[in-house]
């Protein structure tokens, strides 16, 4: 069922399999020129732009007092969700805030020896906002994308969370996200979505004020209003389509791997899905179970293209081998199905999320273990991380120096300023340290 199948022994073979894997990487200009007119139109037409776009494409009845969920929606949302699921989503909550918890970075100081006094200053943005996709029409709220995007930036102290979502066709949100926004404390919501949605975080409207960094996952008209604001406001990462490679010994377990290969397939048609093994009969066993199982699924035609399109079996002559071409690959997850998982882990370079042994399936760091399930694609884990406390805060130098210091330094300081020809910083030195 895997639509390629591939021989890795040495780098020598990478450059056969990085020509098929770039074409996935391709990007996706038909948007932009759309997206420009957006987000122009919401810049200088703010509400007025935000109320036409929702009314063409979400509901043809929207007011601008529709556009602020109101305190009476949210409570309303509790009635609405099973009390099994909201102990859940608290559950879930809080095992995502204490792994967060644990990036937090402290601000530090220290004395130099020659009369200086130097530091940095860990501090949050002031604002931010967080965009959470529709999911067919809001049938399918995306409750996890604002778990993960509203916990990181509630740790990191961010004082001012505004949410944004597209609205239902009768003006509501579905009640689970809302009961989640609830569970975080999170009373700022707004009915919009899109690139209109992005663009009023960044410039802000009458209604909305702007934010200072943007994050959450969209379309590829969301991908591409936050591609073009950055520079003018913080943006998390630019997403691409969901992707898993898995690395099996002949321990692992084809059900398993097919189950969680397909659990990727069926995000996306654009998903990819990759097994690595040194263990032949692993990839026959699995592209079988891969052909049961996708026939007992709601969205099995997406899966099945997903696999067939962008899914591949890469044979290697040893695990070694199979990391040095995962490294290569800088998957988003990275399954490590093998006997002695743990003894393999000094050797991933370039992964968004490590996920270890068969019993450590991808949708427990998707909903509920705690690491953030905003990670890099497209093969961008070689410079880029997952979203984290550290997204929201900002690292502000100190720097003190006194008399003793100047004395000791100035003429250097000035020397290497007039090494790059600028005078003026040679001598706002100089003028400290010359007698009267």
């Amino acid at each position: 069922m895997f639509g390629r199948h591939f021989s890795y022994s040495s780098p020598h073979d990478w450059p056969q399999i990085k020509s098929w894997l770039i074409l996935r990487m391709k990007p996706d200009m038909s948007v932009e020129g759309s997206v420009r007119e957006i987000m122009t139109k919401l810049s200088t037409s703010g509400d007025q732009a935000l109320l036409e776009y929702t009314r063409l494409f979400d509901c043809e009845d929207f007011a601008l007092e529709d556009l602020r969920v109101t305190p009476d929606e949210i409570r309303q949302s509790l009635s609405l969700v099973p009390e099994e699921d909201l102990d859940i989503l608290s559950q879930a909550a809080e095992k995502i805030r204490a792994f967060h918890a644990g990036q937090m970075q402290k601000s530090w100081f220290t004395p130099d020896p020659d009369g200086a006094f130097l530091g940095q200053m860990v501090t949050p943005v002031a604002r931010a906002g967080l965009y959470v996709p529709g999911g067919r029409g809001g049938d399918t709220p995306l409750i996890s994308s604002l778990l993960m995007n509203a916990v990181p930036a509630l740790v990191a102290g961010v004082e001012s969370i505004c949410v944004v979502s597209p609205p239902r066709r009768d003006k509501t949100l579905n009640p689970c996200l809302l009961a989640t926004a609830h569970l975080l404390g999170l009373q700022e919501i707004y009915k919009c979505g899109s690139a209109w949605a992005v663009a009023a975080l960044a410039y802000g409207t009458e209604t909305i004020p702007k934010v200072d960094i943007i994050a959450g996952p969209g379309n590829i008209y969301v991908a591409t209003a936050k591609k073009l604001l950055m520079g003018q406001v913080g943006i998390d990462m630019i997403a691409g389509p969901s992707e898993l490679a898995v690395m099996g010994d002949a321990t692992a377990r084809p059900d398993f791997i097919a189950a969680d290969l397909l659990a990727q397939a069926e995000h996306d048609p654009l998903s990819g899905t990759y097994l690595i093994t040194d263990h032949a009969p692993l990839i026959q066993a699995t592209e079988k179970e891969l052909e049961n199982q996708v026939q007992k699924l709601p969205r099995q035609d997406t899966a099945r293209r997903s696999i067939e399109d962008w899914g591949a079996s890469f044979l290697v002559p040893d695990m070694y081998a199979g990391l040095d071409l995962i490294n290569s690959i800088a998957p988003e997850h990275f399954e490590l199905c093998i006997d002695d998982p743990w003894s393999m882990l000094a050797g991933i370079k370039n992964a968004g999320a490590v996920f270890l042994g068969n019993s450590s399936p991808e949708p427990v760091g998707d909903y509920f273990a705690g690491p953030n399930h905003v990670l890099p694609t497209l093969s961008t884990a070689r410079f880029s991380q997952a979203l984290s406390v550290h997204t929201f805060q900002k690292n502000i130098s100190i720097l003190s120096t006194n008399q003793g210091y100047l004395e000791k330094h100035a003429l250097k300081i000035a020397r290497l300023a007039r090494m790059e020809n600028l005078e003026a910083h040679a001598r706002s030195v100089e003028i400290r340290v010359q007698g009267d």
